[in-house]
């Protein structure tokens, strides 16, 4: 659902990286056509950042380079969601896409290797000259290129653009937020969301903004809630999902499920909803209205969504009508 790319390129030399290449790629001194090259001329180290999702990739693309010295370097603290592993050296067509990831970890490929000795029977050093040695036909630019994205910056830019056309092209007024399935950390969603409607608001191109979150204890509920702590303030409605409860939902339910988001979402206009798939939630003939007129009469009612038209249609929308009549009408007219 994301794509967010950042590229960097880091250089640096350390005794340290010598030492790892020789304890953890012990097939390398194996190969024929790199016996007899010295394991201590052994690494200049390029990263080069990747993102797939949301998750952090990191090519690494390990070098020689003669006789480096030793340098000194403070000790940094480790980190404990770092994921590493080498990938291209032993021909196996292994590609990118074979190797799980987990979107909560920082993750490394490590390819290997680049070398500046020639690749033959009798390896000879070529002077700072470079090649490859990884697996190029699995390991290609393109399909480097392939899992990499965009950095939050490149995406909103990219979405600001391509939805400014859409909305003026349509004379729209607003965006509706309802991204329900997550390859992505939380705190990208957020930023990447918040600096969207914060963007397109400050252009001019709409003039509100809603989510559309549930309560699934998980994923969606702690996004959108980090969403709303960060960008409260230029999010105008919350279009709460409170059909995803259960089917047969009452109205006592109902009404603690709704102070639960006002609580939740503290400050916001919160509407009330239903489906009119009958999939879940308080069904109108299980008193939904009766719900909306005593959240109305509590004046805490922000308003009230269907989903939606495309099923309302068969059934000759009686339950907008219904809706909007509740909402047209003022709360001292009511009594529940």
């Amino acid at each position: 659902m994301w794509n967010l790319q950042s590229g960097f390129f880091l250089f640096k030399t350390a005794a340290e990286n010598i030492i790892k290449t020789q304890k953890k790629t012990p097939s390398l001194a194996s190969k024929q056509n790199l016996q007899g090259i010295p394991i201590c001329q052994k690494a200049l180290l390029i990263c080069s950042l990747i993102k797939t999702g949301f998750s952090e990739l990191f090519i690494l693309l390990f070098t020689l380079q003669a006789h480096l010295a030793m340098a000194s370097r403070q000790p940094i603290a480790p980190k404990s969601y770092l994921f590493s592993e080498y990938i291209g050296a032993e021909d196996n067509n292994v590609k990118f896409s074979d190797v799980p990831i987990n979107p909560n970890v920082e993750f490394h490929y490590i390819l290997a290797f680049a070398i500046d000795y020639t690749n033959s029977s009798s390896p000879s050093p070529t002077n700072g000259e470079f090649k490859i040695f990884w697996d190029t036909h699995n390991l290609s630019p393109s399909q480097v290129s392939s899992i990499k994205i965009s950095s939050v910056d490149s995406w909103v830019s990219n979405a600001v653009s391509s939805l400014t056309k859409i909305i003026q092209e349509y004379n729209l007024d607003g965006i509706d937020i309802d991204y329900e399935h997550f390859v992505s950390d939380q705190v990208t969603f957020v930023e990447c969301i918040g600096k969207l409607i914060t963007t397109l608001k400050n252009n001019g191109v709409i003039t509100f903004a809603s989510i559309a979150p549930f309560d699934d204890d998980d994923e969606v509920k702690r996004n959108y809630m980090a969403l709303w702590t960060s960008y409260a303030h230029v999010i105008d409605y919350v279009n709460f999902q409170f059909y995803a409860y259960d089917k047969g939902t009452t109205v006592s339910q109902f009404m603690r499920y709704f102070q639960t988001q006002r609580d939740n979402y503290g400050g916001g206009n919160i509407l009330a909803s239903i489906t009119t798939e009958g999939s879940g939630g308080l069904s109108p003939k299980n008193g939904f209205f009766t719900a909306c007129k005593r959240l109305k009469s509590q004046g805490k009612l922000g308003g009230i969504f269907v989903w939606s038209a495309d099923n309302s249609k068969a059934l000759g929308f009686k339950y907008e009508k219904q809706s909007q009549a509740i909402l047209a009408t003022s709360h001292k007219n009511f009594s529940v």
